[in-house]
């Protein structure tokens, strides 16, 4: 199935759009690790899927929801198709944070998911408005107003047709409340909802069947390892395929996609954050670099990385969101740079895709 998919819910930081770049230079591999997966929107576009795949993200909540896509899409799909209530929000949002033992038991029983859960997260994320969706703080869960502008569906599609959302990188954007218009669309069920086939094709002016898009994605899904869990768990020599019974020639593709730098952005874009640990991943693509079993991909801003030797750094940019509305939203999304480990393939400048062009 090599039709182009969607998560059905905004992230901050996605690289739908950077998706085909990293693709024409990891090329067909036989094996996949994608320690931060977030949205999985570069595991989603992969022309070629192999028949390894690995993801891994220390947000319970999200890995969650993909875990229970691939096994009960039926049952999420149930919980999601909700319309929009702001006292419903923010009870959700509590009755979520408060999920300790949930939170514990996902990052120990590997198998485990809950559909309720992920339900509610994925239509509540797709309502709020800027960060702190299912932020555990220790505090009481702060309250927001639910997304409500004129004209554009809200609940699990409310921005089912913007390329990438991002979420954070300005305090004005956090404190404006969207417009509220009599004719917008509010909840799940709206004409202008996208369209989903049995091959995966999204529309944009036609109906939408939550269970049939939750069940494309259940397909798609069916052979991903979803881990929740530090990152470095699945980069080790097993995961990699970097053992002696691997057979020559094996290849797997590495996509490091790590909060970015927390003094170039926004420090509380995450519900789960690092706002140094971009340092830490960049030394391990390093240290891994040359090994010609793999290919890398380190995602970032301009400056963020030195990268040695053989490294290539490609720019690309980003889509539009809230960040981007402002000033300092719209230069980031120009900084965007992705490196790639001196195995990755090398197409001709003209067949690069996107903003592309690589810097010797």
């Amino acid at each position: 199935m090599t039709a182009p998919l969607k998560a059905p819910f905004p992230w901050f930081g996605g690289k739908s759009r950077a998706a085909e770049l990293i693709w024409s230079r990891l090329g067909v591999v036989r094996n996949y690790v994608e320690p931060f997966a977030g949205s999985l929107a570069v595991l989603l576009r992969n022309p070629n899927p192999p028949s390894t795949e690995t993801v891994n993200d220390l947000d319970c909540y999200l890995a969650n929801f993909w875990r229970a896509i691939a096994s009960a899409p039926d049952d999420v799909a149930h919980w999601a198709d909700w319309p929009v209530n702001e006292a419903d929000l923010h009870a959700r949002h509590q009755w979520l944070v408060n999920q300790s033992a949930f939170r514990e038991r996902m990052k120990s029983d590997a198998d485990y998911y809950d559909a309720r859960i992920a339900g509610w997260w994925v239509w509540g994320i797709s309502c709020w408005i800027g960060a702190g969706w299912c932020k555990v703080t220790g505090r009481r869960p702060e309250r927001r107003r639910p997304q409500a502008s004129a004209g554009r569906t809200n609940g699990v599609f409310v921005r089912r047709q913007m390329p990438e959302v991002y979420w954070c990188g300005s305090k004005g954007v956090h404190q404006k409340i969207p417009s509220m218009h009599p004719k917008g669309n509010s909840g799940v069920h709206s004409s202008q909802l996208p369209r989903s086939d049995a091959q995966g094709d999204f529309g944009a002016n036609a109906d939408c069947n939550l269970t049939e898009w939750f069940s494309t994605l259940q397909v798609r899904l069916r052979r991903v390892r979803c881990i929740c869990g530090d990152w470095q768990r699945v980069l080790t020599p097993t995961p990699l395929g970097l053992t002696d019974n691997v057979p020559v020639g094996f290849v797997t593709g590495v996509v490091l996609d790590p909060p970015y730098d927390g003094d170039l952005r926004d420090k509380d874009c995450y519900a789960i954050d690092g706002h140094k640990i971009s340092a830490v991943v960049r030394d391990w693509a390093i240290a891994h670099g040359d090994s010609p079993r793999l290919r890398i991909a380190l995602c970032g801003y301009e400056g963020e990385h030195d990268m040695p030797g053989a490294w290539k750094c490609v720019p690309w940019k980003a889509g539009g969101g809230y960040a981007n509305q402002s000033a300092g939203g719209s230069l980031n999304s120009a900084k965007e740079r992705i490196w790639f480990s001196p195995h990755c393939l090398r197409p001709e400048r003209d067949e690069l895709p996107l903003y592309a062009e690589a810097i010797a």
